[in-house]
């Protein structure tokens, strides 16, 4: 029993509950109760460190196709094809995609497709910051409305927006107030939406001050969408992100479908959260629980509905569309050897958007379960390449990551780039945590003898601040990735437990979109250094003593 008793609990004893029979709660209860017990040991690395070789065993096992591959289907040409079990499968040419990378083009490009847009402009940010920069954006949106009522239908162009509610409304010169001018002059056809957390309500939210009450939960979305083009980052809408701040941008062009889906998301989020008025005030949709004065379990349920209401609708649209543009055309000609097309002339897809969504807060956590078994199914030989701005991995992804035989490269910021470098106050321990965090994952990688499979390093670039996240996955005996993920989410307890998120998975078979994505994180990891045991014995890593006694106790709130 004392060895089972170090085994990593939430991975072993969720395999296990999946084996309870039925209708024995009993049981259940037991089981969580011996779960929590074990979840304190797990810091014990030398108890622990033989079972980590048993983590693809005790960890999610891939969904079920719920159909058979069909050997005519475009999908059943890539092994992921199993993520659209979970979620809709968008098949577009890898023409209409386009990797940025840096802050300048995202922006330039942000306020063009703006000017440009004639239906509808979708932001979905954690915060506007209140800078010129941003300004200059908010003006853009209030020309393309300008000029919608010139036209013969002047609501043609409509603009929604979806910001965190504590961030967004922090300070008295805020996201709100930014905002304030273009929802008065154009009320119907401007919408702000600010999520509030359910989770802070009550005495918490009263006691908890500003800044750091956005540690309970946030509204951490990235998307922003112009007509049929989109442009997908982990990017927030403020200076630093369009000058200085390195993060990671894919643009879809003419995608009207996942255009569509991410417009129905956003409203979904929208639909639940607080909307601003007028007068600066926020009052909730007719007909919805508040998200913090009403009954929170009423408040989630209804959430959940809205938003997986979007993922399974799109899904049977895409099944539909799949099934009418593939199975028909092939079966008229299923010899030819000509180019194929879909639809209307448009190029067979070579290229599939899988969108991941992950709201634990609503009872939604699709992003955890492909993550996970993306990195439980990465096999001997295979590459990964994963980067987040916070490292601060939860120990589902840890126990994986060391359990599993494919090799990590795994890059984050040095001190220096990370984005609390410098802040006041408490905030300014913050970077000195990821180095203990940093510093603990490490030792454990050289206690079990992984250092040649498993490599840290550290991104660093003067003037710069790091916040690029995702992964890039290369099949074994590939020097490409066929697969990348982009999106909001860290990797960290936050992304998983506590916020709202959202990134794609996209998996190409064409060599020039593998080629760029290969670019993309070449460029990333070519401002690294490799982390060594020497790395924490500089003076710039050197972590308190009270920094090391609060990190366990506050990791999973940043």
């Amino acid at each position: 029993m004392a060895a089972v008793a170090v085994v990593e609990a939430p991975v072993l004893w969720r395999r296990l509950l999946a084996f309870l029979p039925r209708g024995r709660p009993a049981l259940t209860a037991l089981f969580g109760r011996l779960s929590d017990r074990l979840t304190r040991g797990r810091e014990r690395r030398a108890r622990r460190s033989s079972w980590l070789l048993l983590a693809p065993l005790l960890s999610p096992t891939v969904p079920h196709l719920t159909a058979p591959p069909c050997c005519l289907c475009p999908e059943g040409s890539h092994r992921f094809q199993w993520i659209r079990n979970l979620v809709p499968e968008f098949g577009i040419a890898s023409s209409h995609v386009k990797v940025l990378s840096s802050p300048t083009e995202f922006y330039e490009l942000m306020k063009g497709q703006i000017k440009a847009a004639k239906k509808r402009v979708v932001l979905a940010s954690l915060y506007l910051g209140t800078g010129p920069l941003e300004q200059e954006l908010v003006d853009c949106i209030e020309t393309a409305l300008e000029r919608s009522l010139q036209a013969c239908d002047p609501s043609s162009l409509s603009v929604s927006i979806l910001l965190d509610f504590t961030r967004g409304s922090r300070g008295q010169k805020n996201s709100r107030t930014m905002l304030l001018p273009i929802l008065r002059r154009f009320p119907e056809q401007v919408r702000v939406s600010l999520f509030h957390t359910p989770n802070l309500r009550g005495l918490l939210r009263l006691l908890i001050p500003e800044r750091f009450n956005e540690t309970i939960g946030l509204q951490h979305i990235k998307v922003y969408l112009f007509d049929d083009n989109v442009i997908l980052s982990g990017a927030n809408l403020s200076e630093s992100y369009f000058t200085n701040r390195q993060d990671r941008y894919v643009f879809l062009q003419d995608s009207p479908e996942i255009a569509d889906f991410f417009t129905e998301l956003v409203d979904a989020v929208g639909d639940v959260s607080l909307q601003l008025q007028q007068d600066n005030s926020v009052k909730v949709v007719d007909g919805m629980v508040h998200p913090y004065q009403g009954d929170k379990v009423a408040y989630c349920e209804a959430a959940n509905k809205r938003v997986m209401k979007v993922i399974d609708s799109a899904r049977t649209r895409q099944e539909f569309l799949h099934s009418q543009n593939f199975h028909c055309s092939h079966a008229e000609a299923p010899l030819s050897k000509e180019p194929k097309a879909v639809g209307d002339g448009q190029p067979e897809p070579d290229t599939w958007i899988y969108p991941l969504i992950q709201m634990k807060p609503f009872g939604i956590h699709i992003d955890e379960t492909v993550t996970e078994t993306l990195l439980m199914e990465a096999e001997q030989g295979a590459s990964v390449y994963l980067t987040t701005g916070y490292f601060n991995l939860t120990q589902a992804y840890m126990d994986l990551i060391l359990g599993t035989r494919a090799k990590y490269q795994i890059l984050l910021a040095s001190p220096e780039v990370n984005g609390f470098f410098g802040a006041k106050g408490v905030a300014g321990a913050i970077p000195a945590a990821y180095v203990h965090i940093e510093q603990q994952f490490f030792s454990e990688v050289c206690f079990l003898g992984q250092q040649e499979r498993i490599r840290l390093q550290e991104y660093s670039r003067s003037g710069w601040t790091f916040h690029a996240k995702g992964l890039w996955l290369h099949l074994a005996g590939s020097s490409l990735p066929c697969l990348t993920l982009i999106g909001s989410p860290n990797f960290g307890y936050r992304s998983v437990h506590r916020d709202l998120e959202a990134q794609v998975a996209i998996v190409t078979k064409n060599k020039s979109l593998q080629q760029q994505f290969h670019q993309e994180q070449e460029q990333l990891y070519l401002r690294s250094g490799t982390v060594s045991a020497l790395t924490f014995e500089q003076p710039n890593r050197y972590v308190q003593l009270w920094v090391k006694m609060v990190t366990p106790l506050i990791k999973n709130f940043f």
